[in-house]
């Protein structure tokens, strides 16, 4: 939970590193923390039969675009790659999984940089 707290607390910090664990715990509760808003939503509109209720969802889903894309350019930057490789996830078919490989390597050799 605490590196989901520092992915919100740097949410606009796209210079410094994000470590591999720090990286996928902070996603791991963002997917949850989706889904559950999702059920929550699709539960609520089968309920009522409106759709007004999605909208916490887009809301937050819009809020947390940001953060979660420098979360993943700290990480991208921690494994030695710069932030340009996180285009690559939008190669079609392939270009997800050569993200996932690049989020998932080893951290490079410290240049300084402080590890948030």
């Amino acid at each position: 939970m605490t590196e989901f707290i520092n992915m919100w607390k740097n949410y606009a910090n796209f210079k410094d590193r994000t470590t591999v664990r720090g990286y996928w715990m902070a996603y791991l509760f963002y997917f949850i923390s989706l889904v559950a808003l999702a059920v929550i939503c699709t539960v609520l509109t089968i309920v009522t039969d409106s759709l007004i209720f999605w909208a916490p969802y887009y809301l937050y889903a819009l809020a947390s675009f940001i953060p979660a894309l420098a979360m993943a350019i700290r990480r991208l930057r921690d494994a030695g790659k710069e932030w340009y490789f996180y285009l690559v996830g939008f190669i079609p078919f392939v270009g997800i999984f050569i993200l996932i490989y690049f989020l998932v390597q080893r951290s490079v050799a410290d240049d300084g940089t402080p590890v948030v």
